[in-house]
């Protein structure tokens, strides 16, 4: 089952996010993934919403409502499911790993290879902040799992279409469109 990626512009405000993640939730799907944050205007934010696996998400119908029925949500701007090979999508995570003298020079060397950025060193552990698409993230952690993943935080899953489709108040405009 492929993931599904739901991006909408909602109003900063206080209940939004219960709201529109509760649409999901009383179907039955679960979010994978979900980030928020202010877009270039304060009073209006991004959601970036990823649902995957499971049977039951796999009935594109469903989903299908569920887009529907949060475009009528008085606190949505603009929904849209993005399609997957039209979306760039990357996620941003930290992990602190066990690193000793003998396998410190390992861990850099693999930092190095998926240009992960050294951001805290200390006698015992160091701390990597890499940026990617899912799989160059997962990847790095696989190689770094034998020297021992202390801790681990991910942002979720941040996405927008490719070339001159633009997601902005309650339609889907070519930039040429635009005035």
């Amino acid at each position: 089952m492929s993931q599904h990626i739901v991006s909408a512009l909602v109003e900063n405000r206080a209940g939004t996010l219960s709201r529109v993640s509760g649409l999901f939730s009383r179907r039955g799907f679960n979010i994978d993934s979900l980030t928020v944050g202010e877009t270039d205007d304060p009073s209006i934010s991004r959601m970036t919403i990823a649902i995957g696996g499971g049977e039951q998400q796999s009935n594109e119908q469903v989903l299908e409502q569920i887009i529907k029925q949060l475009g009528k949500l008085v606190d949505v701007i603009a929904v849209r499911e993005l399609e997957g090979g039209s979306c760039l999508r990357r996620e941003i995570m930290l992990v602190k790993i066990s690193a000793d003298e003998q396998n410190r020079p390992a861990v850099l060397e693999i930092a190095g290879i998926f240009r992960a950025r050294v951001v805290d060193v200390s006698p015992e552990t160091i701390t990597v902040e890499a940026t990617g698409n899912v799989e160059k993230l997962n990847g790095l952690l696989l190689l770094l799992r034998p020297y021992g993943i202390l801790e681990l935080a991910r942002t979720g899953l941040v996405a927008l279409e490719r070339g001159n489709k633009i997601l902005s108040a309650g339609q889907i405009m070519d930039k040429k469109s635009i005035p």
